[in-house]
């Protein structure tokens, strides 16, 4: 397997959307991270009388669970042992390229109907703490009769710790649903989970609209180009995940109910919500750039500015002193620079040039020429703050 990766930016671990497969390649090769770490296996069976948790090491001990009429969440996190995850295929009865897509990262947010079985892969990403970034991994959903598989890239990070607690605790009506209505409260905290991370970068675009009109640096385009490359990811992961949950609406498989494709419908709305927001941050980006080039250009139009008015100061005096800086001698010929000769001369030829040099900066001055436009900012929200407050707004709904 060959796979190429494509890290967004330093401050953000993902794994982006595309590899290929070698030619020759045997049909349902799992690639596996020489880093990815061990998997944990947690298995949560629950029924609205009773919720059980234990964590399992070996797969083969999910079986009895299986069959049950309880509800049961295999949860998976971690892809570091090759014969655990094949064990575990064994276990669910999963197609070798069902395997594969579900163990091989990245795959494109997608979903696949296998007999009894639907697979769903989709893309999660949580916000870092202390500062703008995101974690982003896989998640791949196997669902059953009265299972649901959950096989994740990574044993932390998730956004899944709400479900957990009201399975727990036996709040709502999680523990009275079935496996497919598991599928989709699942399915909501990663569609939910982009809000947070799009409100900490529309707070970041906002001080970078600050920044980018009072005081732009080099610093500031890195920061520029660090936001479209992460919105540019979030993008890639929230559009072909809304048509992944479009899908689940509209096929009709059988193992999703018409009640829960109701529930769905309000996620799938969710999800153009994240992917609209997405878009305009992306427009705001790009215009932070040429708003960036502007100020920079403008930047370089006041040094030139304020250049020229210092030569056209000095242009002047230079012309002065040069002129009297000849010394022709005045016993040659009455036409030499008489003025050499005079008493008050050289006290003279001062304050002309003085006074020369304060017409030309009241000139200058009543003209405009000192002022510095470049620091002038009357609006702190800028060229498009009240789109980004509205968005805000909406995000913590």
């Amino acid at each position: 397997m060959v796979k190429i990766q494509i890290q967004s930016s330093p401050d953000t671990k993902s794994r982006e959307d595309f590899f290929y497969e070698q030619p020759g390649s045997l049909p349902g090769t799992l690639s596996i991270e020489e880093d990815a770490p061990a998997p944990v296996i947690v298995l949560i069976d629950y029924d609205e009388a009773h919720a059980t948790r234990k964590q399992i090491t070996m797969p083969e001990e999910c079986v009895s669970y299986l069959d049950s009429d309880s509800v049961s969440w295999v949860d998976v996190q971690g892809l570091g042992n090759e014969d655990i995850l094949q064990r575990l295929g064994n276990v669910f009865k999963l197609h070798p390229l069902l395997l594969e897509d579900v163990v091989n990262v990245p795959q494109r947010p997608k979903v696949e109907d296998h007999e009894s079985q639907l697979v769903v892969i989709a893309r999660m990403v949580v916000p870092k703490e202390h500062k703008i970034g995101f974690y982003s991994e896989q998640v791949g959903f196997v669902l059953g009769k009265n299972y649901l598989l959950t096989v994740q890239e990574e044993p932390e990070h998730d956004c899944f710790e709400p479900v957990r607690q009201r399975i727990r605790q036996n709040k709502g009506t999680l523990r009275k649903q079935q496996a497919d209505y598991l599928l989709y409260t699942l399915l909501d905290s990663i569609i939910d989970g982009f809000f947070p991370v799009l409100e900490d970068y529309g707070e970041e675009i906002e001080d970078l609209e600050a920044e980018v009109v009072s005081n732009p640096t080099r610093k500031t385009l890195e920061k520029i180009y660090r936001v479209r490359r992460d919105l540019l990811t979030l993008r890639r992961a929230i559009w072909p995940q809304r048509d992944a949950i479009n899908s689940l609406i509209r096929d009709g498989s059988t193992q999703i109910s018409e009640s829960v494709r109701i529930y769905l419908r309000d996620c799938y709305d969710h999800a153009v919500q994240v992917l609209d927001m997405v878009e305009t941050y992306r427009e705001l980006a790009a215009g932070l750039m040429d708003v960036y080039l502007s100020a920079v250009s403008n930047r370089m139009n006041e040094i030139m500015k304020l250049l020229t008015v210092i030569s056209s100061i000095f242009i002047p005096l230079t012309f002065i002193a040069g002129v009297y800086g000849m010394n022709f001698n005045t016993e040659r010929s009455p036409w030499n620079m008489p003025e050499l000769n005079w008493y008050w001369g050289y006290p003279l030829c001062l304050v002309t040039m003085g006074a020369i040099a304060t017409l030309l900066v009241a000139f200058f001055w009543r003209r405009g020429w000192f002022e510095n436009s470049s620091t002038v900012v009357d609006d702190p929200e800028g060229f498009d703050g009240n789109k980004i407050n509205l968005l805000q707004r909406r995000s913590r709904r």
